[in-house]
């Protein structure tokens, strides 16, 4: 079937799995809420951000190439570290791949499989749509 004009941002839609749903929260925000049985941490994928964290390494000294150099003699002669974060928006859609720990949450999403709804449902957490 022909599409004239497609757009295809009409069409993005993100998706994460129920197996990566905890890292988009913090370690100690995990073991924060893993004996309260009374709340519920709240995991909004749609604001979600991932980084990936880049390094690079800029030496300023005088050393020709050929010079061994020691990382370690450096670190008063100039050692600069430029960093670069690399951010990723958030999901849309949550999809039900994986097991989920025996830890209760709500998850906010514009989307939910079947399965991934009955996952979550199962360890006591509570799925809301967001439009």
């Amino acid at each position: 079937m022909r599409h004239f004009h497609l757009k295809r941002n009409k069409y993005f839609c993100p998706t994460v799995n129920l197996d990566k749903i905890w890292t988009l929260v913090s370690e100690n925000t995990r073991k924060q809420y893993k004996d309260k049985t009374d709340k519920a941490p709240v995991i909004d994928v749609i604001r979600a951000v991932r980084a990936n964290l880049v390094c690079s390494y800029y030496i300023r000294t005088n050393l020709s190439s050929r010079d061994s150099v020691d990382p370690s003699t450096l670190q008063g002669n100039g050692l600069r570290v430029l960093i670069k974060f690399v951010v990723l928006q958030g999901f849309y859609k949550v999809l039900g791949k994986g097991h989920l720990p025996k830890q209760p949450l709500i998850v906010k999403a514009k989307f939910f499989s079947r399965k991934a709804e009955r996952k979550i449902k199962e360890v006591g957490g509570a799925c809301v749509l967001v439009a």
